[in-house]
């Protein structure tokens, strides 16, 4: 059996909290379905990152970026619903990037290779998990006023498309952050599965905070323990195992 460095490890940690966090909101804000594609627009930049020889976590984060600023700038302006926008730029990222990366490439970028972290990589993965986690609790009742009232938001002071920028490159931090662990395909499904099992559970934002976020931090480790007793790949043994969870929480009796 080997070994998994702590370095990464306790990136992987601090990713699954980031993920179930923002995960919340994805599921309040209903999209769960864009958060799964939106993971996709790292392609490109992953490919050209590659091609350049920088790591790809840059590329990633340039294009996710770059994508949740087009995505917001055509929601604002054309009023499509953000599952149609990130629709149209996942089919064109997925193109681009299958093109621009070689066949072995495109499987590590598509289910993600944990490896060893150089120092500088812990520390920047660390920081951007630390500017998630602050951002959500910092914000959270900003965001929560401008998804149910956008309204009563802007009359409170509030700058509801601003707030919505700030979410989404959020979002795109926190997708670029657990790439390395669950790849393009799977990293949408640690922001969208534990947001939906706490959903299940929760009675307020606080207990949905602290559900999501410890269902990502079982799964990953779990994921992590099969992983390296089983030699098989951790990010779809982490989804598999949040996706138990969720299963589990289908039996939970309904509330009279």
């Amino acid at each position: 059996m080997t070994t998994l460095p702590t370095s990464t490890f306790i990136l992987a940690i601090g990713m699954a909290v980031a993920a179930g966090l923002v995960g919340c909101f994805a599921a309040m804000r209903r999209m769960t379905l864009a958060g799964d594609a939106f993971s996709h627009l790292a392609l490109p930049g992953i490919g050209i990152a590659l091609a350049f020889r920088i790591q790809p976590f840059w590329g990633a984060l340039a294009a996710l970026m770059i994508g949740a600023i087009l995505i917001w700038i055509m929601e604002t302006r054309s009023r499509i619903a953000t599952e149609t926008v990130t629709g149209i730029m996942f089919s064109s990222a997925l193109a681009v990037g299958s093109l621009l990366a070689t066949k072995e490439e495109l499987m590590d970028v598509l289910f993600g290779t944990p490896g060893r972290l150089s120092g500088s990589e812990f520390a920047i993965g660390l920081a951007g998990e630390i500017i998630v986690i602050v951002f959500v609790f910092a914000m959270r009742s900003r965001l929560v006023l401008s998804m149910v009232s956008p309204e009563i938001a802007h009359t409170a002071g509030i700058k509801v498309p601003r707030i919505n920028l700030l979410y989404l490159l959020t979002f795109s931090l926190t997708v670029s952050l657990g790439l390395r662990y669950l790849g393009v395909l799977l990293m949408g499904s640690m922001i969208i599965i534990p947001a939906a099992v706490a959903s299940r559970w929760a009675k307020n934002l606080n207990t949905m905070f602290a559900i999501a976020s410890a269902t990502a931090v079982v799964s990953t480790v779990g994921g992590y323990g099969l992983s390296l007793a089983w030699a098989k790949p951790t990010g779809p043994l982490t989804v598999s195992i949040a996706s138990v969870l969720f299963l589990l929480g289908l039996f939970k009796p309904r509330e009279p």
